[in-house]
């Protein structure tokens, strides 16, 4: 075994549903493994029967518990659009769903925010900023996605809304502004 190996904890998940910490020679709980998680404690969780990794499937159920309890992350129409992203998109969706968890942990890192009710605090009280940046930059990411497509010509039947008002001023309602503004001026 290599080294980063040797560090990896092994919980083993037996037929009977129960979990084995090999490190701690215990029983665990979903609830010690999420604690782990939170701990950044590197481990893995196989079957005891066929030696498989089953890691991605308890953290799904620790999900699961979690959105089920009290106030979830993720709303019935998240969800389902995120079920949509399964196929052909399904790698650029992960890819910024990774990115953007990470760039909040990075942000909580460098603020050097040691209580965890600080945090919260603070972020309940960023929320609608929040909410309102992630919108925006969704929006652009959408616009710059859609405008790439139409460049290369890709899905040639798909047509993207009309924003040449929103363009460099070639629309009517452009030279009707710098007929008012010269207007204004004499």
């Amino acid at each position: 075994m290599s080294k980063s190996q040797d560090s990896i904890r092994i919980i083993k998940k037996y037929p009977n549903r129960r979990l084995y910490d090999s490190h701690t020679s215990s029983h665990v709980t979903l609830v010690d493994i999420r604690r782990l998680v939170q701990e950044e404690e590197p481990f893995q969780v196989v079957d005891a029967k066929s030696g498989d990794d089953i890691t991605r499937s308890i953290l799904l159920q620790i999900i699961q518990e979690a959105e089920s309890d009290g106030d979830p992350i993720f709303s019935s129409d998240m969800l389902k659009n995120i079920i949509r992203f399964y196929g052909p998109f399904q790698g650029v969706l992960g890819s910024y769903l990774e990115e953007s968890i990470q760039s909040v942990i990075d942000i909580q890192t460098q603020t050097g925010s040691q209580s965890s009710q600080a945090w919260t605090q603070f972020m309940h009280g960023q929320v609608p900023v929040m909410q309102d940046m992630m919108r925006q930059y969704v929006e652009q990411s959408r616009s710059l996605y859609l405008n790439t497509q139409n460049m290369f010509g890709l899905f040639g039947g798909f047509n993207q809304p009309d924003n040449k008002s929103d363009n460099k001023g070639g629309s009517a309602e452009s030279s009707e502004n710098k007929d008012e503004k010269k207007d204004d001026k004499e």
